[in-house]
């Protein structure tokens, strides 16, 4: 197999278990979404992400629906904090940047606090959706 296969490979399957590349290497979530906190995550993703990101439909970025499904949550928060990384070394990353036609993600400086309540916001999202 090819990298470009292995690459495909890995990007296409649900990875709970690839946590990413940054600072967060573990993080328990539970099964309770702070509503509180999710509501702050949906205000900072309007602000933040939504110029590349919509939750229902691939944008400029990829779409988000069911990224709590696919993802594990340490991926999701390494990928917010240190997109730049991610994109140069996690295979997964690798491939939705080329599936994004090289738009790489910026970083918007976010604080661990924030991308947590982003995080929030997408399992809210998720769990209704």
């Amino acid at each position: 197999e090819t990298v470009e296969e292995a690459v495909e490979t890995t990007a296409e399957a649900d990875d709970m278990s690839n946590k990413g590349i940054g600072p967060i290497t573990s993080l328990q979530v539970g099964d309770n979404i702070d509503a509180a906190m999710a509501t702050k995550g949906a205000d900072l993703f309007k602000n933040m992400c939504s110029a590349c990101h919509k939750m229902d439909k691939k944008f400029i970025g990829p779409a988000l629906t069911g990224v709590t499904e696919r993802r594990a949550p340490e991926w999701i928060m390494n990928m917010i904090l240190n997109p730049e990384e991610m994109i140069k070394k996690d295979p997964i990353a690798k491939k939705l940047l080329v599936e994004s036609n090289m738009a790489m993600m910026a970083n918007q400086g976010l604080t661990e606090e924030e991308a947590r309540a982003i995080l929030e916001y997408f399992r809210q999202y998720d769990s209704e959706n």
